[in-house]
């Protein structure tokens, strides 16, 4: 069998391809483009080809993968794939030998791969993202400009600021500085709008999404990025792994009889993370929480509101698999150990 591994760059890649042997077929610099890297394993026949997992990994393995070959993405995160690779004598070119090596020899972790579908929608939540922290920052720059005049903006919706600022008497020199920022917002708060519709229309078509909203704190926004995340339902064997890849979990240094536990691992993505976080908060406040309201008061009153409320993120990431798993809908009055 011929292996190969390209390490992937953005303007420039390292290829290595060597056959079953480890004796080197073909090695160089080529264009980080699909023409490039199609041309550049055209002629040598079918292969198995490792990369590493990264921002430009699933749109090569698609166009190899397109011409025929096998390819395998890998996780960056796991040692022995790179054998006794020495980060003191670290390039391009020593980097892709021990990928070849570790593809001829197994040595590698397959990194999981989100289907097209739900790899759409998360760039259409990170699209959202951005523009909501443009905005919140414009309004920042706005809120500073106004208080600096000694005026103040009353709080509120953060796409109805145009408005307020426009029942506002402020003097016409400052109305004229503030005019291209209120025109920022707008004009973001348009593009925000139009992407939720988009997530709307996704979101009433799949009954996965409709299922996770069914918990407390959990809206459009969370239920997307957690449908996303997880992707299929047997990427994950219990809940307890779904906290554990959201780093909702402890750190634990533990030996004998010694057990030290110390901050969550903050592992997997952040914004996801984040935004369970304040549905744990939305949940807690929440009427319909059921018996969650009262198993969280009981942690904020042992550890502090700062500690319990990472507890429930932790706990809805648990009740919100349960829930895709098994098919059901929360039920406030009895929680099934997820």
């Amino acid at each position: 069998m011929v292996y190969g591994a390209i390490d992937l760059h953005t303007r420039h890649s390292e290829i290595r391809i060597i056959d079953g042997d480890g004796r080197v077929i073909r090695e160089g610099r080529i264009a980080t483009t699909r023409e490039r890297l199609i041309a550049s394993v055209a002629d040598v026949g079918h292969i198995r080809i490792l990369l590493e997992a990264g921002t430009e990994s699933e749109w090569v393995a698609g166009a190899l993968e397109g011409a025929g070959h096998e390819v395998i993405v890998a996780d960056p995160n796991y040692a022995p794939m790179y054998g006794d690779r020495r980060r003191r004598i670290k390039t391009d070119r020593r980097d892709v030998a021990a990928l070849a090596e570790a593809n001829r020899h197994g040595w590698f972790r397959r990194a999981y791969r989100r289907s097209a579908a739900q790899r759409t929608i998360q760039q259409q939540l990170t699209s959202r993202t951005a523009l909501v922290q443009m905005r919140t920052k414009t309004i920042s720059v706005i809120r500073s400009l106004v208080r600096q005049e000694g005026y103040r903006i009353p709080s509120g919706r953060a796409a109805l600021i145009p408005a307020r600022l426009d029942a506002l008497a402020f003097p016409v020199a400052l109305q004229q500085r503030l005019a291209p920022l209120c025109r920022t917002v707008a004009q973001l708060t348009a593009e925000i709008l139009g992407i939720e519709t988009a997530l709307e229309a996704t979101a009433d078509a799949d009954p996965i999404v409709q299922q996770l909203q069914t918990v407390p704190g959990v809206g459009l926004i969370v239920a997307l990025m957690f449908r996303a995340f997880i992707d299929t339902i047997a990427r994950f064997g219990t809940a307890a792994q779904v906290s554990a890849a959201l780093g909702l979990v402890p750190r634990e240094d533990s030996s004998a009889e010694r057990r030290l536990r110390g901050h969550i691992t903050k592992a997997g993505p952040s914004a996801l993370r984040s935004i369970l976080v304040q549905a744990a908060w939305a949940c807690w406040r929440s009427k319909r929480s059921g018996t969650l309201h009262a198993w969280v008061e009981g942690v904020a009153h042992r550890r502090g509101r700062r500690i319990a409320v990472v507890a429930l993120a932790r706990r809805l990431s648990r009740i919100l698999f349960a829930i895709w798993r098994d098919g059901t809908v929360f039920q406030p009055a009895v929680l099934a150990a997820a």
